[in-house]
């Protein structure tokens, strides 16, 4: 778009703002006029001037000046010719003369008249009428810079001298210091003058036109429209107004409008994501304090009940809030390859390397944000079920840890290859809500060995507290968010864009830490109320035994499991049986295992975590009051029908994914 420059408003509207602005001298308006008069008080003086050199000139001199008012200027200047030979001392007759000659097309001759008008006398009227006409010597005609800069000078002393006068307000006089010092491009003068005019005449049409003028010159677009559509309000030819319009004012003033509008939307989401990690931290702080402060005897109080029920609509809420984020980060990486290209058209070079590889970066990233949401993952069920022959004696357990709960039992066991305890529910969603979704527990072969089953039964209980505080039961929105996140990101991997520079990337990154921060405040307070009800029912002793346990068996089974996979990919051989494999001082550095496992233990726990470190529950279990006596406390293979079967599958079934793995 071309620059907006004051003299490219004034070329197309000077012919028609010249009976709106720029009235002869002698006359005047107020500010709550719209159409110019003559000043009577000024016209009578002129009258009495004249009857004193020439009485009888009186009368002719008032029909020119009313032809002159009519815009019948041939007729004015044969009539003010007369006057002139009766008062050749009347200056105001050579003034009047020079004007309607010039008027009527005939500047060559009328610009004679109003110098010796000047010369006669420097009144305000006569500077300021020799100056319009030195700006502005008729139709098709062009002043040269150097009369523009005299009628700028002209017109400031004829401004001057009108104020020394006293002689009133005529805003006139300041209006042509204006349009003169806007055709010169002057805009120092320019703004001094329209400054003065809006504090005088602030209802004044003319002065909203130059304020829109203004405004342009400084390219504050929506006040140029405003002040332009506040001028046609005020009298302003529609015409006028709409050239202005066109000549790019309206389109800058919406683009500007709409960036405005945009930038309070992305202001108002930043200010989102700011309260969505505040709301983060002071839950957070709440559940350790409401941790700490419960009684872990008495039932689930109802600050308790409250607190999980605002954390569940704080989660919902970041989870909408992702979805409702990603048009605004759409729009900011359009946007800001939009503003790299158009800071090359500024510079007036555009790198064509680097141009292409800005908008291909925006492209791809909308594509595969906006693909990332429509990508389906496949779900599969860990492991495999067990069936109750085959661990009979387990499945009797889980049915009696259910009813010491107080809750419905699990529909199917699925066996694992590593250390994992852990439950879930599938089904619909009405069914989750409504406690009638399959109960699935997760059983991890490799945290079997040397596990007692009292220490197993405070395990089994914990994971059936999850389902009885119905914590399996919601989560959907949580858990879409978390799968959209991990598939947005994972394309933006494969396409090269997981960069520092790609707000997209950033964006990720950045929503990803407050929702982890705002979900795992939330997992560990239901960690915590899992764990009273294991400790309630099996005591403190068996749940540390079990948790201990856990981890001990995770450490040492991924330990003997890494030295044997890599002693048989060197040998080429079949793994053994992973499961029978022993942590011995001949093969393992025992002390540096024990420190593994001490670490993960007392490590204090943070934000991140999705649990509560395991020396916290530890202390936290010592408070909880257990009634319950002993049960059988053998061992868990105790409760399979065949340990070896189960084993030897599972080593295989590792066996089978390191050989895949390998020839990849």
């Amino acid at each position: 778009m071309r620059q907006i420059t004051p003299k490219r408003f004034l070329t197309v509207i000077t012919v028609i703002l010249a009976a709106l602005t720029f009235a002869q001298p002698g006359r005047s308006q107020s500010s709550s006029q719209k159409a110019l008069d003559r000043d009577m008080n000024l016209e009578r003086a002129i009258w009495r001037e004249l009857e004193k050199i020439a009485p009888k000139s009186v009368e002719t001199f008032k029909a020119a000046t009313e032809a002159y008012d009519k815009q019948d200027y041939e007729r004015a200047a044969t009539l003010y010719r007369q006057v002139m030979e009766k008062a050749s001392s009347f200056d105001h007759v050579y003034r009047r003369l020079g004007s309607a000659l010039a008027l009527s097309g005939k500047t060559d001759e009328g610009m004679p008249y109003l110098e010796r008008a000047y010369r006669m006398n420097p009144s305000p009227e006569n500077m300021s009428a020799l100056a319009h006409f030195l700006d502005n010597p008729g139709e098709g005609k062009l002043s040269s810079q150097s009369d523009k800069m005299r009628a700028l000078e002209l017109a400031k002393k004829a401004r001057a001298a009108y104020q020394a006068q006293n002689r009133g307000n005529d805003p006139y006089y300041v209006m042509i210091v204006a349009n003169i010092a806007f055709d010169l491009d002057n805009v120092n003068e320019a703004r001094a003058a329209v400054n003065a005019l809006a504090a005088t005449h602030p209802d004044l049409m003319q002065t909203h036109y130059y304020l829109a003028i203004l405004a342009a010159t400084d390219e504050d677009w929506e006040k140029a429209e405003q002040e332009i559509k506040k001028a046609q309000s005020l009298g302003l030819p529609t015409e006028v107004a709409q050239k202005f319009l066109n000549s790019g004012v309206h389109t800058r003033a919406q683009t500007w409008r709409y960036l405005y509008y945009a930038l309070y939307l992305v202001g108002a989401w930043i200010v989102g994501l700011v309260a969505l990690f505040a709301l983060g931290k002071i839950f957070s702080n709440l559940t350790l304090r409401s941790i700490e402060e419960a009684d872990p005897n008495g039932a689930t109080g109802s600050k308790e009940i409250s607190l999980r029920s605002l954390y569940k609509r704080l989660i919902n809420a970041a989870g909408v809030y992702y979805y409702i984020s990603l048009p605004v980060v759409i729009f900011l990486v359009l946007g800001v390859a939009g503003a790299i290209i158009y800071g090359f058209l500024i510079l007036g070079r555009i790198p064509i390397k680097l141009a292409l590889i800005v908008v291909a970066a925006a492209v791809v990233t909308v594509y595969k944000m906006i693909r990332s949401l429509f990508v389906k993952i496949e779900s599969e069920d860990p492991g495999r079920a067990l069936k109750p022959e085959e661990a009979p004696g387990l499945w009797a357990l889980t049915r009696e840890v259910a009813q010491a709960v107080g809750t419905r039992p699990i529909d199917e066991i699925r066996v694992t290859p590593g250390c994992d305890l852990a439950v879930y529910e599938k089904g619909r969603f009405r069914e989750k809500l409504q406690d009638r979704a399959k109960r699935i527990l997760i059983l991890g072969v490799g945290a079997l060995n040397e596990m007692r089953q009292n220490a197993f039964r405070a395990v089994l209980a914990h994971e059936y507290g999850h389902f009885s505080h119905r914590d399996t039961a919601g989560g959907d929105v949580a858990l879409r968010v978390e799968q959209d996140m991990t598939k947005f990101a994972y394309a933006m991997a494969l396409a090269g864009q997981a960069v520092w520079w790609n707000i997209a990337f950033q964006f990720l990154r950045v929503y990803h830490f407050i929702f982890r921060r705002i979900t795992h405040g939330a997992t560990r307070l239901q960690e915590i109320l899992a764990d009273r009800v294991a400790v309630r029912n099996y005591g403190a002793e068996s749940f540390e035994e079990g948790l201990r346990h856990v981890i001990r068996r995770e450490v040492e089974f991924n330990s003997v499991a890494s030295k044997e996979i890599e002693e048989a990919a060197q040998a080429r051989r079949d793994l053994n049986n992973l499961y029978q494999l022993q942590v011995t001082p001949e093969t393992f550095d025992q002390q540096m295992i024990e420190n593994q496992i001490n670490d993960i233990i007392t490590r204090p726990t943070t934000e991140d975590d999705t649990h509560p470190s395991p020396i916290d529950r530890f202390r936290l279990a010592q408070r909880i009051v257990c009634d319950n006596l002993p049960s059988s406390n053998a061992m868990v293979w105790d409760l399979f029908a065949s340990r070896e079967t189960i084993t030897d599958e599972m080593s295989k079934l590792i066996d089978e994914r390191v050989k895949e793995a390998a020839t990849a």
